[in-house]
Parts: C-alpha cells; structure tokens; sequence
C-alpha cells in the first residue's frame, strides 16, 4: 500500500498515519520527522534545513525529493509507505510520480483531511499544552504565528495537489474535524473501497 497523506498542519496526519502504518505493515515516511532527526544528529542537511524550518518555511524540493528517493529506496519501504508531508507542491507530485514510475510503482490513494483553519490553532495550542504536560520539547514550529505563516504556505502551494490528485483519480477527501476514530474508521472504509483487498 502507498499512501500520500494531505492535509494542512494540525489537521491530525500524524496521528493518522501512525494508525495507517500499524494496520498496514507499511513504512511512515514523514518529511518532517526525516529533517527534524537530521537537525538533531546534526548532518549537513540538518545544518543547511534548521534555519528554514524554525522559521516555517519550506525545505528545497531538492533535498527533499533526494531524501525521498532514498527512503523510498529503503529495503524496509517494499511492503509500501505512507507519505505525510510531501508532496507539498504540484512540481514535487510531478518529481513523485517520476520517482515511482522509473520503480514500476504507482501511489494507491491520496488521502486529504479536510479541516477548518480556524481551529488549527486551537489543535496546536493543545498540541503544545500536552507536550509541556509529557515533559517533552516543543517543536520549534509548534508556535501560533509559525503556523498562520504554515497554513498561508499550505494554502498558496499544497491546496493545488487535491485538483492535480483529483484528476488522477486518486483523491479521497476525509472530514478531519471528526473525533480521531472516526476519522481512522472513515479513511478504513474509503481505501477498502479504492483500492482491491491484496491491492
């Protein structure tokens, strides 16, 4: 199963492809974990990326479709995969399809989470509150005025991908205000209908 996850940030995809990658043996390959692991080791992309995330700015499609490829190339990503956070530009889909087509592969669905942006700071602000709670960091993009700059991004060059995967035929467009379960529960029901059992 090979899975793009869409969504603005806040709108939950995380959570969701944590559920999508225990249910289907695949590989979670999150953009911004991959870089946000690469800021703490230290790596040169971390270094050249750190600057540019803490200000909630987009990373280079260069460095992110050859992260990409690589993950995708990974022995552990044969089962399939789960992309959150890329494609985030109809130029990266385009980069995406390239990639999986030289691989005889093909994406079996795109899933959006449609949210109100209005409550996204809400859900960040909680986000914050119970990762204080829990002792741990707060992301450095975790921040109300981060996110406006985020969504602003999400807005102006992810919104286009729905229309590009819509075309395709791939789209699955799912309520993310719903409580968590049902969310899982919904996108559950549209896959079992997209994609054929074994598929």
């Amino acid at each position: 199963m090979r899975l793009v996850l869409l969504g603005p940030p806040g709108a939950g995809k995380g959570t969701q492809a944590e559920r999508l990658v225990a249910r289907y043996n695949i590989v979670p390959l999150s953009t911004g974990d991959l870089l946000r692991v690469a800021v703490a080791v230290g790596s040169a992309l971390g270094l050249k990326v750190k600057d540019v995330m803490a200000r909630g700015e987009l990373v280079p499609d260069d460095l992110v479709v050859a992260l990409i490829a690589e993950r995708i190339d990974a022995p552990e990503a044969k089962n399939g995969f789960i992309l959150d956070g890329f494609p985030r530009t109809v130029k990266q889909a385009e980069a995406l399809d390239r990639l999986l087509s030289e691989r005889r592969l093909k994406l079996d669905a795109v899933v959006e989470l449609k949210v109100d942006e209005h409550m996204l700071i809400e859900r960040v602000e909680k986000r914050i509150a119970e990762t204080r709670a829990k002792g741990h960091a707060v992301r450095a993009d975790d921040d109300p005025a981060v996110l406006k700059q985020r969504v602003a991004n999400y807005r102006k060059q992810t919104a286009p991908l729905s229309d590009y995967y819509r075309r395709k035929g791939v789209l699955l467009v799912i309520d993310g205000m719903q409580p968590v379960d049902k969310v899982e529960a919904d996108i559950e029901q549209a896959l079992q209908a997209r994609v054929p059992a074994g598929g």
